[in-house]
């Protein structure tokens, strides 16, 4: 075969393989914009359903008495609608947890960054995201069996279910998304301002608490807003460990009701469909959208607009 019949062969084939690139490349591009779609119609989809079946619960009761009702009891007789006793037992769970998981997770997050050897970090960050992976039902049954004995040898006026634990299972289970999101944000603060605060003379400690750890808030507390994002949604250990009793109260020592544990016990079957105390799940779950969407917007402007710059 002579050499102007192979460059000629050449040449032919050069616009088919770019028409079959283009596409290839078509079919990738139309695929990942039908997963985002999907995504995003499944987002407008809950949220859709909520709105309606919301607006249908608001015909029967009225806003203001579903915002400022300190009474909770839709499947009892008279039948009260306030939900001032679920929210109340949400911030008491997702408080409680914030206390005892942030400064165990911020110290582990700078043990981790600035004090543990590579070898040892490589081995005890997995670990402890690990914790992520374990069922949150499993959290509840351990608070169950192994945290309220023991909660009530410690405070014997502590009832069986409580806010107490409920508080330390969320606490450890939100525990690695605190310890993973720091220790990001506190390796990714510039090197140059360790040295610099070593040439001044500073120590190891002053290095952390003065100049790493202020550099790296703004991460820090977007890290803790996330984390109480997830304690506000937590569903089954709340449910499993902290009881159903809607009350407010901020003792953790008494049984309480969250939000979660609310849709859960309503969503159980016994209820029947279409009926208004069937309606309080949507009321009470768009809340909980709310909230949760209000944490997370903050907890990414935070992240985004409230960080420190460095060039």
């Amino acid at each position: 075969m002579s050499t102007a019949s192979v460059t000629a062969s050449g040449l032919s084939s050069s616009p088919r393989k770019i028409a079959l690139r283009r596409w290839c490349e078509f079919f990738i591009h139309a695929m990942l914009l039908g997963c985002a779609a999907v995504s995003i119609m499944i987002t407008v989809g809950i949220v859709v359903v909520l709105l309606v079946e919301s607006l249908q619960f608001f015909r029967d009761v009225s806003l203001w008495e579903f915002l400022t009702g300190t009474e909770w009891a839709p499947l009892l007789k008279p039948q009260h609608f306030g939900i001032l006793p679920l929210l109340c037992g949400t911030l008491l769970v997702a408080g409680g947890s914030a206390l005892i998981a942030a400064p165990l997770g911020l110290g582990t997050a700078i043990y981790l960054s600035e004090y543990a050897l590579p070898p040892v970090r490589h081995i005890v960050k997995p670990l402890l995201e690990i914790l992520a992976g374990v069922p949150s039902v499993v959290y509840g049954y351990l608070a169950v069996v192994f945290v309220s004995p023991y909660m009530r040898q410690i405070f014997p006026s502590a009832d069986i279910f409580n806010a107490a634990n409920a508080c330390i299972v969320v606490g450890i289970m939100i525990l690695p998304t605190i310890v993973s999101l720091s220790e990001d944000v506190l390796r990714a603060v510039p090197r140059s301002l360790r040295e610099g605060a070593y040439a001044l003379g500073a120590t190891k400690l002053d290095v952390t608490v003065r100049v790493i750890v202020p550099a790296a808030m703004s991460g820090i507390m977007a890290s803790f807003l996330l984390a109480i994002a997830r304690a506000v949604g937590e569903t089954m250990a709340v449910t499993l460990a902290a009881g159903a009793t809607p009350k407010m109260t901020l003792n953790p020592l008494q049984s309480i009701q969250t939000m979660t544990a609310y849709i859960v016990q309503v969503s159980q079957g016994d209820t029947p469909a279409g009926t208004l105390e069937y309606r309080t799940i949507f009321a009470v779950g768009l809340t909980l959208f709310v909230a949760t969407l209000v944490l997370n917007v903050f907890a990414q402007w935070i992240l985004h607009h409230v960080r420190e710059k460095y060039e």
